[in-house]
């Protein structure tokens, strides 16, 4: 029935891709998604989405994620849950089935994926992005400046710093503003892992399917499919796309899970 609604009220092939947090104590009558969403953000059904978004990389890793965001598919979309306690910034875009649980803080210009998961206590800052099918586990801290893309798992109480000279104060002892200070970037790329209580400094790229060791200290890139711990985090092997070791054969890595060679940066 809910399906049903949603395309009364939206038409077939314009499935409402954001959802807002609606309480009601039922006595009213029965509206779809998208009007309550609407009525929370006082919009036109015909008034374009917030554009002041930024960009940290290149604009196709942000476009891949707007795109999943449109309107495009005949398919009722997958129903998205933001949990009461959540803090849902009215300009953060939330794609479809993706799950924000309890006491999570969600900043303006957010992207979240559809499919993803942000745990309890998480922070997303402003203009952060997450690709489809993230997992952000419990306390996770993504300040201003990250970029994940599809499918990136962040373990719990993971800690992305953004400041490459932190200081509270300038010389003179007087209170840093926002133009104080240049923030940093870091980049996590497709399929990538990070350990619970790990910490990411600032300005670097974490490679594809990489796979960082609980309570690393990363400090500089980190290839496609290497295996990196310690602090700081150092190359100690090489992972498959299902997080098994590689054995190396003749520079090429070899999962006998998967059955499968994969190439393998520098080897």
């Amino acid at each position: 029935l809910e399906q049903l609604s949603m395309r009364e009220c939206t038409g077939i092939g314009q499935i409402a891709r954001e959802v807002g947090v609606q309480a009601g104590d039922g006595s009213e009558r029965k509206r779809c998604p998208e009007d309550q969403y609407r009525e929370k953000r006082g919009e036109e059904s015909h008034q374009p989405q917030p554009a002041d978004v930024r960009n940290f990389f290149a604009m196709s890793e942000r476009d891949t994620v707007l795109k999943g965001l449109q309107d495009d598919t005949l398919a009722p979309a997958p129903a998205t849950f933001v949990h009461p306690t959540a803090d849902v910034s009215d300009r953060a875009r939330i794609g479809a089935g993706s799950k924000i649980w309890r006491q999570a803080h969600v900043r303006e210009d957010a992207l979240i994926g559809a499919g993803s998961i942000v745990g309890a206590g998480v922070y997303v800052g402003a203009g952060v992005t997450l690709g489809r099918h993230c997992k952000v586990q419990n306390n996770a801290l993504l300040y201003e400046g990250v970029t994940l893309e599809d499918g990136v798992f962040i373990g719990p109480q993971v800690c992305f710093t953004n400041d490459f000279l932190p200081r509270a104060v300038n010389p003179d002892l007087s209170l840093k503003s926002a133009a104080d200070w240049e923030e940093g970037r870091t980049l996590v790329r497709e399929g990538a892992s990070i350990g619970a209580q790990s910490v990411v400094v600032t300005g670097v790229t974490i490679g594809r399917w990489a796979l960082v060791g609980a309570g690393s200290v990363v400090t500089r890139d980190v290839p496609d499919h290497a295996l990196v711990y310690g602090s700081p985090a150092r190359v100690q092997g090489w992972v498959c796309e299902c997080a098994r070791r590689l054995e190396i054969r003749d520079g090429e890595g070899w999962c006998a899970v998967c059955q499968r060679t994969i190439g393998l940066p520098g080897v």
